[in-house]
């Protein structure tokens, strides 16, 4: 498949990411078990009849991706394909309620018909009137990559030249004391977290909304190349390096190709070993990491790939994410490595556009 451009970025997250100097004010968040998005004025962006029906995830994509089309110069795009791992929660957790306290009966379908998973990519297509392709993907934390996978192969085939692609995921509050019941999220005892060497199970949850316009032809404001993806749902803890190798050895590249890798360390003691792993293959690589500023939730590797395209196109390498303190003379590739507690590996390789 050939390459494609990644010609805008936008993102919304715990870090104060739609303003200027990004890279320059990155945050680590480690002493609380749950961190919130930073949000923008919606008023701004959404007309505030429409505010009162939006759940937190569709207000966050809205803006997200009116920030990307409008960078990259694009007022409707030839497809729109989001991904995401919970979509819209919220409104979900509403329904259910309203379900249990009027025992089954006189329900509205309103917190239903807007519960739905796709109804991020519905609402920006109908806010942008865009009547063209329109696909949500659903793959817990490889959600994104398989969002990228498809506007790569429509655009290879011809079916449209430049896509808005866009990742999502808010949090609610009944999933949220869930996975504080089952351990998903650390305890209160094992904060503040380490995230590159945790003794204790458990993640710092966070969320967000990441979007690109993904582009069949470079432009003045191209971030990065995005070259290839890999993705595998199961991974044994001793196939980490051979998967990555393999990987990039099918594009002709060596572990001494890639200047810089970003990686998942999420401060969960039992999965990070896969990181650990990935980490050894690349002694005189820059090693970075990113979950200590944006918490771990489905949809993460949005927040790592806006970082990514930042790092390629200022080239610089923020301090407060570097592992091995190597600095590069000018950053030409990002190998960037995502799981979900084990599960869902995901490999994307950008190039300098």
């Amino acid at each position: 498949m050939s390459a494609v451009y990644i010609n805008s970025a936008a993102c919304i997250s715990v870090q104060d990411t739609l303003n200027e100097n990004i890279l320059q004010n990155l945050n680590p968040q480690n002493t609380v078990k749950i961190i919130k998005a930073i949000e923008p004025n919606y008023k701004e962006f959404i007309p505030p009849a429409m505010i009162r029906r939006m759940s937190k995830t569709v207000k966050m994509s809205s803006v997200a991706s009116n920030y990307a089309l409008k960078e990259a110069g694009i007022e409707k795009p030839d497809a729109i394909i989001v991904g995401t791992g919970m979509g819209c929660s919220q409104d979900s957790e509403k329904f259910l309620k309203n379900v249990i306290d009027n025992h089954e009966e006189f329900l509205t379908p309103t917190f239903f018909i807007q519960s739905t998973h796709n109804t991020v990519a519905g609402q920006i297509a109908l806010g942008l009137k865009c009547h063209a392709y329109n696909f949500t993907y659903v793959n817990t934390s490889s959600s994104l990559e398989f969002s990228f996978l498809d506007a790569q192969l429509q655009i290879n085939d011809g079916e449209a030249e430049n896509i808005l692609v866009g990742s999502t995921d808010e949090q609610t509050d009944r999933t949220m004391e869930l996975y504080c019941l089952n351990n998903t999220i650390k305890k209160e005892t094992d904060l503040p977290a380490d995230h590159l060497n945790s003794k204790t199970n458990g993640v710092i949850w966070g969320e967000g909304a990441s979007f690109f316009v993904v582009g069949k032809n470079k432009t003045e404001s191209s971030y990065a190349k995005l070259t290839d993806i890999k993705i595998s749902n199961r991974l044994e803890l001793n196939e980490t390096q051979e998967f990555i190798q393999e990987f990039l050895s099918k594009n002709n590249l060596s572990v001494n190709d890639i200047d810089t890798v970003i990686l998942g360390f999420s401060s969960d003691a039992d999965s990070d070993t896969y990181y650990t792993k990935a980490m050894n293959l690349f002694p005189d690589s820059a090693l970075l990491y990113y979950k200590h500023l944006s918490g771990e939730f489905n949809t993460a590797s949005g927040f790592s790939t806006f970082i990514a395209c930042h790092i390629l196109k200022e080239q610089q390498i923020p301090e407060v994410m570097m592992i091995n303190g190597i600095q590069k003379g000018e950053v030409k590739t990002v190998l960037l490595y995502n799981h979900l507690a084990g599960d869902d590996h995901s490999l994307v390789l950008l190039e300098k556009a």
